[in-house]
């Protein structure tokens, strides 16, 4: 635990900067590291409140408004679960007192509260914490890409597990993680009697990682209609359990009509076993380019997004990152396959200002073959922004 505890954040300085100008809201999955980031944030002032609505005693202070004027910092922890937040918030921020910052945290509410605050526009920056990534540890630890990479495949990038004692102790924790989600997150959007199938559908997606992902099909096998299904899929991503990456198409609106890839946050509960290293490699990869674009969005406010290619005879590229709407990189993920596909060559051709990369796991040689560049994945990783 004390791991945890020492290993300061990327986002850490990023955060401090912007506290001395604005409110901040810091969101993510459950137990990706936000509150033991706040608290590691307010333990470096001489004086500092942090409050979490779950705590009785914390919850009253909340609604009086009456922690102390004179607090450097006060973090507001799963502030999103107060009836009418929004509102209150923004009369809270307006009568803080000269030189108290305000951080605010949470998880699913407070994430889609970034796409309609119009009520405290121009009053808070916003950031989103991820899982670790392969550039994170290596920067905190001193570890080598390969040796963040191998930790982050059998572990997951959620702090407790990558940091536990054995891999044991990270799926014991990956069970309660899970469980807990289905439980207790879960119902906040859903009814009872949906828990067992939103359970088996996470169950069934876990094997359906990098596939486009056909709701009909799986209504079928669940018995119940495309439509419920495609609520039970907002609900998992609105709880940051998974995230879908849709396939790169100029026309928008032709884009989301196709089927999504579904990855998890947690790339360890992407099934390995049965030759299933592959599949938990592109989560993973997926994970840490959703990471990068949050980041890019997040601290420069660029317009960065994840997508997959496919063309109509079926043929893919696992990854396009684009910048406002055009392509500015292409990635494949191999497990140790060398060979450049022939779509990502002629991808790269018709795009020659984007960068096109394989991404090996396993490779002995990196080189470049035309406009890809075939490189070892652990360190094509390590070079993303965060």
């Amino acid at each position: 635990m004390s791991k945890i505890v020492d290993m300061e954040r990327a986002l850490a300085p990023y955060i401090r900067a912007d506290l001395a100008r604005k409110m901040v809201f810091l969101s993510g999955p459950r137990q990706a590291g936000k509150t033991t980031l706040a608290r590691a944030l307010a333990a470096e002032l001489p004086f500092a409140q942090v409050l979490n609505w779950d705590v009785a005693g914390d919850r009253r202070v909340i609604l009086d408004r009456s922690w102390s004027p004179d607090a450097a910092l006060v973090v507001l922890d799963e502030l999103h679960k107060m009836v009418d937040w929004k509102p209150w918030l923004k009369g809270v921020f307006d009568g803080l007192p000269a030189g108290q910052a305000l951080l605010v945290t949470g998880s699913a509410r407070l994430d889609a509260f970034r796409q309609s605050g119009e009520s405290l526009a121009g009053r808070y920056f916003s950031w989103r914490l991820h899982p670790i990534s392969v550039a994170e540890w290596v920067a905190v630890s001193g570890a080598t890409p390969e040796q963040a990479l191998a930790r982050l495949l059998e572990r997951g990038g959620f702090p407790e597990p990558f940091l536990a004692e054995s891999p044991g102790d990270a799926e014991r924790w990956r069970r309660l993680y899970i469980e807990g989600a289905v439980r207790d997150d879960i119902l906040e959007f859903s009814r009872i009697g949906e828990i067992r199938a939103m359970r088996v559908f996470i169950d069934m997606l876990r094997a359906r990682v990098g596939s486009p992902l056909s709701l009909a099909s799986l209504a079928r096998d669940l018995q119940v209609s495309p439509t419920t299904l495609g609520k039970y899929l907002e609900i998992l991503e609105a709880l940051h359990i998974v995230f879908t990456v849709r396939p790169f198409h100029r026309n928008i609106a032709r884009a989301l009509l196709k089927e999504p890839k579904v990855y998890f946050f947690d790339t360890g509960l992407v099934e390995s076993g049965a030759g299933g290293e592959g599949a938990r490699f592109e989560n993973a990869c997926a994970a840490m380019l959703l990471r990068h674009a949050h980041f890019l969005q997040d601290s420069a406010g660029r317009d960065v997004t994840l997508h997959y290619v496919r063309d109509k005879e079926g043929r893919e590229i696992d990854f396009a990152l684009c910048e406002k709407g055009e392509p500015v990189g292409f990635a494949e993920c191999k497990w140790a396959e060398p060979n450049v596909p022939p779509y990502l060559a002629a991808i790269a051709e018709r795009f020659p200002g984007a960068g096109a990369s394989l991404l090996v796991r396993h490779l002995r040689q990196p080189e470049q073959r035309g406009r890809v560049a075939v490189e070892r994945a652990a360190d094509w990783l390590a070079r993303l922004a965060a």
